[in-house]
This record gives C-alpha cells, structure tokens and sequence, in this order.
C-alpha cells in the first residue's frame, strides 16, 4: 500500500511538473515545521520507494536496473539513514540546491550495486 502511494506521488508529481524537493528546501522544512522531521522522513520513504520500483520496472522490462537489492535488507524505515549517510560520505560532491531524489539515487547505487 504504501509503495501504491509513494509511486501514485512521484507519477503525479512528474505528470505536472512538480520540481523535486532540495537538500536546502528538506533542511528547512526540517528546521522550521512543527512536525517537520516527520514530513521528511515521509518525503525520503517516498523517494526511496519510487526509486525501488523505478529499478524494478527496468529489471522487468529486461533493462540494466538502477541498483539491485538481490535479497539484502531494504526497508523504508532506512531511508533516512541511507541518505544521511550519503550526504555524510560525500559532503563536498553535493550543493544544497540539488535534489534530494539525487542523493538518494546515488546512495542506492552505491550501496545495492547490481552483481549480476
């Protein structure tokens, strides 16, 4: 259900041209929101969750997918941290105006590299 959801969300955002939220927009929503660690923290599950079936419908459609779980643990609980640590491990490769769907893309393909 929730992967319905994140997935409805990014088509829609990408049927009318909804720009991606930034690195500075998600910090300041952080920042200045009375629950704006949790809107987040929902915003990076959906990310990360459109991002996976993204991959997913590449696999399916016999194309090279974005990254490969192939069977490690990866669950939306974890997208905060994934992408922390992206931005903790590459600090000077990133701009506060990028996306935040970037950063998590590189996370994943860095961290789910397709072995096969």
């Amino acid at each position: 259900m929730m992967r319905t959801a994140a997935l409805g969300a990014v088509l829609a955002c990408a049927a009318i041209g909804v720009q991606a939220m930034t690195i500075r927009e998600m910090r300041t929503l952080e920042a200045n929101e009375k629950d704006g660690k949790a809107y987040a923290s929902y915003y990076l599950v959906g990310v990360l969750e459109g991002l996976r079936e993204a991959s997913d419908a590449e696999k399916r459609a016999g194309r090279k997918p974005l990254f490969c779980v192939e069977g490690r643990r990866l669950e939306p609980s974890m997208a905060r941290s994934i992408y922390q640590g992206e931005l903790t491990r590459n600090a000077d490769s990133y701009e506060a105006d990028m996306p935040v769907q970037f950063v998590m893309s590189n996370a994943l393909q860095t961290s789910y590299r397709c072995t096969h």
